[in-house]
């Protein structure tokens, strides 16, 4: 049943956006597949080295980011240890905290999945320029350059909803 507070245009961005989503997994999973590694690891090893101004993260951070179980994210750190690409220590704030930072061999084995191949493919999937950064409820067009064939990728973002006494909808 059509939703009377989404236009044919929003379920159209929506599917786009689902679809694009599903293209990147399906290619990030073979890239990690093809190198050893099931996509939850490649998922702990990208958290640790993309958290902004920390080498390491704690178990609970890497459960969180994965949206897992503390058990579950054991689990994924306990094999990662043992392929040697990350290393456990107690917090030096708190030694009942265990920091999980990443071996040599895991920064060679990220550059080798992330490096500019990956950018390279993931203009593909028309996703914005890093950097960019997109307010939500806007009620804009957005256009950068893309990889598509007219050179020009469009985001239509969704516009919060209002009821008629001008109070937003939920």
């Amino acid at each position: 049943m059509h939703h009377p507070d989404l236009s044919d245009q929003d379920y159209e961005t929506l599917a786009a956006f689902r679809h694009a989503l599903r293209r990147f997994a399906a290619f990030s999973e073979s890239e990690a597949k093809a190198r050893g590694l099931t996509p939850q690891q490649h998922q702990v090893l990208l958290a640790i080295k993309g958290t902004p101004g920390r080498p390491a993260l704690s178990v609970g951070e890497i459960a969180a980011h994965l949206l897992v179980r503390h058990n579950s994210a054991v689990e994924l750190i306990d094999r990662l240890a043992d392929a040697g690409l990350v290393m456990r220590a107690p917090d030096p704030q708190d030694r009942r905290r265990m920091l999980v930072t990443l071996t040599g061999q895991a920064e060679h084995l990220l550059v080798a999945l992330s490096g500019r191949r990956c950018c390279r493919c993931c203009a593909g999937f028309n996703l914005p320029p890093a950097g960019l950064r997109i307010r939500p409820r806007a009620a804009k067009r957005l256009s950068w350059p893309g990889a598509d064939p007219t050179g020009t990728t469009h985001v239509r973002l969704l516009r919060r909803r209002t009821s008629s006494a001008g109070r937003p909808c939920r």
